[in-house]
């Protein structure tokens, strides 16, 4: 499968990585803060996901990791700053939820869901066209699940399911991709197939970030960490963001959060 899964995402998208994904694919956040009914989850961060990075978001359960994302996403609204999407529409933003977000009891095939990456292409009225049912096709052989296109997806295993998603993300074919806990439950075949693709989109100079919470994993395959726990504890290469203090640092103060505290005027920032 490992052959298949990089020979069939290199067909998919030698063309557009030759096209180069622009400069302004960067995301740049200026003093952002994120809050639920007046209590910031996310405080006053400030940096810059580069062009073509791949980044992981690190940290300890309710750190607002999965926050930033729905923020980076036009999700949530910001309780203050500002995200600079570079010039690109959410259309150009691929998101991968958690898995216990999505509702697998719809009775939507394989297939179905795949084609809502296409969505950009066909809307709510056109039709599929051969073009793009190839596409799909191609997306679906990449990611080992040839044949299973009138599987509903909620016969699928958590590794199957996992990857129909990564292959509705190939369709979809964006220049940014969010990945909120892609290897959480799933079978360790599964999640090396998937870091291959991660990798390949990063050989083609997307952006691609993703909330991780292996340690070990993260190291082997992240080049760039921002290590967060409400606010910023380190935002640098993963071997300097991971060294150290810093994720004992993230963890004490995960232990002193105030769940009530208001959302503040002033505070610590961090610039990447």
């Amino acid at each position: 499968m490992g052959r298949g899964i990089l020979g069939g995402l290199s067909a998919m998208t030698s063309s557009a990585a030759s096209a180069a994904i622009r400069p302004e694919a960067a995301i740049a956040l200026k003093d952002v803060t994120i809050a639920y009914d007046r209590h910031a989850v996310v405080h006053h961060l400030d940096g810059a996901f580069a062009p073509g990075s791949l980044t992981a978001i690190a940290g300890p359960n309710g750190a607002g990791k999965s926050t930033l994302l729905k923020a980076l996403m036009g999700e949530l609204p910001l309780a203050s700053g500002s995200i600079d999407r570079g010039g690109l529409n959410i259309g150009d933003f691929g998101y991968l939820p958690q898995a216990a977000d999505i509702d697998r009891s719809f009775p939507l095939s394989v297939a179905d869901t795949i084609l809502l990456g296409a969505w950009h292409e066909t809307g709510p009225f056109k039709s599929v066209s051969v073009e793009i049912a190839e596409k799909a096709r191609r997306a679906l052989s990449t990611v080992g699940l040839e044949g299973f296109e009138r599987r509903r997806i909620g016969t699928l295993s958590a590794g199957q399911f996992q990857r129909v998603l990564f292959a509705r993300l190939l369709l979809q074919d964006a220049k940014i991709i969010l990945l909120d806990e892609p290897f959480t439950g799933i079978d360790t075949r599964t999640s090396q197939d998937l870091l291959r693709l991660i990798h390949r989109w990063h050989d083609d100079h997307r952006t691609v970030i993703a909330v991780l919470h292996d340690f070990e994993q993260i190291k082997a395959h992240f080049p760039r960490t921002l290590l967060l726990a409400r606010q910023v504890i380190a935002w640098d290469r993963t071997d300097i963001a991971m060294s150290g203090e810093n994720p004992l640092r993230a963890r004490a103060m995960a232990e002193h959060w105030d769940e009530n505290a208001p959302i503040c005027d002033t505070g610590h920032k961090h610039v990447a």
